[in-house]
């Protein structure tokens, strides 16, 4: 078997990248590879580094995740498979499991080059393309390990319970995730202004930092007519709702504040709730720039449902004002009994939420 760079062989590119470089560098969760492979064994060589916190990634075969790993530093081949049947073609995807890391600078994972015994086939084309934006909850965080859980570390992220995963995988689909924990529309969970995601929506992987992202570039444009969805599903909101309960943000350095307020009596502050609903639909309308055809889906409620008459009004505003008939908001289920760990959605909270969205476009008539 000899070392194949990704671009001499048919593959499929998953998530948002800078171009075909090789090594491809993965920055979100969910990025990684597709192939199609006639042969008994595939290997992998995997480029690795970080500080704090270490990458996983799993391996899919034929639409079942069955190998999950955690990354060692520097470069290392690994076995996707091995002692198939030569004959039959396999679909194959290699999936980060972990998202993107702001506070971890030297977090790299990386596809360096793929060998088997066999022969590389042409990737089918999807079915559909669908997009993912959220926070911890898109990011898979706690749909993994036992509710008793609380460490926040990367072993508990995964991409195989993840409901945008699961519904991608249903239905065929090709897929992206844009998410981070803990960040929302307007500020993070501790009322940080600077954690708003759609901030850096346009730029390939802006949250993250430091010389060797910059170089890889993480920092770019990304090229939205490369590849565009057929749906874009908003999962943002749960952190701002969290934000009402903390003290507020202060930048010492600028004297900067920022909060999310309730009044005495425990209500949310209007002014507060018309700032979010504001700014929802800002980014309905900078992704209905980037994406002219996708329909635009905001979805809520995996943790509750407190902002969404806010979240729920600004979307149907956002429609009336413009008069986008492809966007609408899609409440989602709340499976307090299913919790993973973390209090985050379990597993088959995540199921019931992949069922939802299904449902949904096959109503819409996007998906059979």
């Amino acid at each position: 078997m000899t070392p194949m760079r990704i671009s001499e062989i048919p593959h499929r590119v998953l998530g948002r990248t800078s171009g075909e470089r090789s090594p491809l560098s993965l920055f979100w969760t969910g990025a990684g590879l597709e192939l199609v492979v006639r042969g008994s064994e595939l290997w992998v060589e995997m480029n690795a580094d970080w500080e704090l916190f270490e990458p996983w990634y799993s391996f899919e075969v034929n639409g079942v995740v069955f190998s999950r790993r955690m990354a060692r530093k520097g470069e290392e081949k690994v076995c996707v498979f091995r002692g198939m049947d030569p004959s039959v073609p396999k679909r194959v995807r290699i999936l980060k499991d972990t998202q993107a890391t702001p506070s971890d600078p030297k977090n790299l994972l990386q596809i360096v080059s793929v060998e088997s015994d066999g022969t590389f086939l042409p990737v089918p084309e999807p079915a559909l393309k669908l997009e993912f934006i959220g926070d911890s909850i898109t990011s898979g965080e706690g749909d993994i390990g036992a509710p008793s859980e609380l460490d926040w570390i990367s072993l508990f992220f995964s991409i195989e319970k993840n409901y945008a995963y699961r519904a991608a995988l249903d239905l065929g689909a090709d897929f992206r995730i844009f998410s981070q924990s803990g960040w929302g529309v307007c500020c993070g969970w501790d009322n940080n202004p600077r954690c708003a995601l759609p901030s850096y929506y346009d730029e390939v992987c802006g949250v993250v930092s430091g010389a060797r992202n910059e170089a890889l570039g993480a920092g770019a444009e990304n090229d939205f007519a490369a590849w565009q969805p057929d749906a874009v599903f908003i999962n943002l909101g749960t952190n701002d709702c969290g934000a009402f309960s903390q003290p507020a943000w202060h930048d010492e350095k600028t004297g900067e504040t920022f909060q999310n307020r309730r009044l005495p009596d425990g209500a949310f502050h209007p002014e507060d709730l018309a700032r979010l609903a504001n700014a929802v639909k800002a980014f309905l309308k900078h992704l209905r720039l980037r994406n002219p055809k996708a329909a635009l889906v905001w979805v809520y409620g995996m943790l509750g449902h407190e902002l969404e008459p806010t979240i729920r009004d600004a979307v149907e505003s956002y429609c009336a004002e413009t008069g986008d008939r492809n966007a609408a908001y899609l409440s989602l289920t709340d499976d307090v009994e299913h919790r993973g760990c973390r209090s985050h959605p379990g597993p088959l909270a995540h199921e019931t939420a992949a069922r939802e969205i299904e449902d949904y476009l096959r109503r819409r008539g996007l998906a059979k």
